[in-house]
């Protein structure tokens, strides 16, 4: 492949379809709805030099979601900090101290960042960042680490970075397995240390098993293999997709209930929970299940399963004990977390595109995600917080410091990845996979996507009077057509 490494979206906006200007009313409206209480790296002033120098720009006939788009990374910047290690991101913004239970969210959302410094520092941080080792406080919550540490590779094709790591992955993976794993092969949680306190099926004292960490587990192994085969350690390789597929084999064994349909999670004493919850949709985030158990997300958009008017519950609006710990705390009993939405709506996107299935649509997804656009909101101005009541959309931490704009969950890399469909390979292939229904949007573009050492535009352009580059669907890579379709569909090219 030969791309120019030294490419930046200053030297080569010329090259972009999308003018940066256009976009800058967005920060001007954002910075001007606020007081500024707490400024990290980044201040507000300098916001929109720095967001114009990271992040791709996208536009859509949709308003509200072009907003949120730019709302979320102007939010994700106030997270910056620099410690005396380096960079790191933050969950709360009033705490400049990092914590691991988002880290994979994070990784997700700051791959698509052109500086790849900040993101490289943030895992040095916490492998290395405590007298060369890591941060005592990184198995404080599961976490999906080296699996999002190989799909940010997808995206930066940055062979050397990641292959420097494998050493500290492969301790990092046997330590959970000294702390977590039962004789049975299966791996055990309390719900608080999955950053999902209060649930239906947890517990703060019991070794229960649930499909959140055997799934984090298992992805972190085919990551740890993937990344193996890039070093040439073959038998490591090997090692680490035994591992996987033992995982595969007893989540499925003993975390599925046929009667319900459902991935579940096993109390210590030996029986299933008898509520489905949302977490029992993360094996698809990392496409661990075989095909055969998608009758699951008929759950979904089931207005007794997961489908409230304000999002995905986090757990069966059916169960007697939904929304029965509390409000206002940190409740995992069937409120809406965009936490869980995050991981939701990745794995649906996974299961539309991956397996087959009749069960669930590209529609549900768009409904899922405008929703999530919608959720949105606090007093009619942009916001994202903690979590919020299914029914109503209000906060639940109302205009608590701790939830003002609460960083553990993913938006910009779901439009990317989903809504527009760039789906990130080891290949020199592009490949896009739309999930936006046919006949919705008459165009969209986004733009100045760094990806493999070149800069991508996808756009769509029904009647071709949008972006004066014909009719149709492209893919460009440093302002060249490699793909073109007259529809939205799928489509493949190869980088120049």
């Amino acid at each position: 492949m030969a791309c120019c490494l030294s490419c930046t979206v200053s030297a080569a906006e010329d090259q972009l379809v999308l003018k940066s200007a256009h976009f800058a009313h967005h920060i001007e409206h954002f910075n001007a709805m606020e007081d500024e209480n707490r400024v990290n790296f980044v201040s507000n002033a300098d916001s929109w030099g720095w967001l114009r120098a990271n992040i791709p720009f996208f536009e859509c006939p949709d308003p509200d979601i072009e907003q949120i788009y730019y709302f979320r990374w102007w939010s994700l910047r106030k997270h910056l900090v620099r410690l005396p290690q380096g960079f790191a991101f933050t969950e709360f913004i009033t705490n400049p101290t990092p914590i691991s239970s988002a880290l994979g969210h994070h990784l997700n959302e700051g791959r698509w960042l052109r500086d790849p410094h900040y993101c490289d520092d943030y895992v040095l941080y916490w492998l290395r960042g405590s007298s060369g080792g890591p941060q005592p406080k990184l198995h404080n919550y599961s976490n999906w680490l080296a699996y999002a540490l190989y799909q940010r590779y997808l995206v930066t094709h940055d062979a050397s970075s990641v292959v420097s790591l494998l050493d500290d992955l492969v301790r990092d993976y046997q330590q959970w397995e000294k702390e977590r794993r039962l004789e049975s092969g299966l791996f055990w949680q309390y719900d608080v240390r999955d950053a999902m306190e209060e649930s239906i099926s947890g517990s703060r004292t019991k070794k229960n098993i649930r499909p959140t960490i055997n799934s984090y587990m298992f992805g972190n192994a085919r990551a740890i293999a993937a990344i193996a085969r890039l070093a040439g350690k073959q038998e490591l390789a090997q090692t680490y997709e035994r591992k996987a597929a033992e995982l595969k084999r007893l989540t499925q064994q003993a975390l599925w209930d046929p009667a319900a349909k459902f991935f579940k999670v096993r109390y210590e004493d030996g029986p299933l929970c008898d509520a489905r919850e949302a977490i029992g949709f993360v094996p698809w985030y990392f496409e661990l299940p075989d095909p055969g158990h998608e009758a699951a997300w008929a759950q979904l958009t089931d207005p007794a399963g997961f489908h409230a008017p304000y999002g995905i519950t986090t757990a069966e609006r059916r169960h007697p004990q939904f929304r029965s710990h509390g409000t206002g705390k940190c409740e995992w009993d069937g409120a809406v977390w965009p936490y869980a939405t995050s991981q939701t709506l990745t794995a649906l996107a996974n299961v539309l595109r991956d397996y087959p299935q009749s069960v669930v649509t590209p529609q549900d997804y768009l409904d899922a995600f405008l929703t999530y656009v919608r959720d949105h909101r606090y007093d009619g101005k942009p916001y994202i917080g903690e979590y919020l009541d299914e029914t109503t959309g209000q906060w639940l931490k109302g205009r608590a410091e701790r939830s003002r704009y609460y960083n553990h969950s993913t938006f910009a890399d779901l439009l990317i990845t989903a809504v527009v469909g760039l789906r990130p390979r080891a290949d020199d292939v592009v490949e896009i996979y739309p999930l936006l229904p046919d006949g919705l949007w008459n165009w969209f573009c986004l733009d100045g996507v760094r990806y493999h050492g070149c800069t991508l535009t996808i756009l769509w352009d029904q009647k071709g009077t949008r972006y004066g580059r014909g009719t149709g669907f492209s893919a460009l890579a440093d302002g060249k057509v490699i793909a073109h379709a007259d529809k939205l569909q799928r489509l493949t090219g190869k980088l120049p």
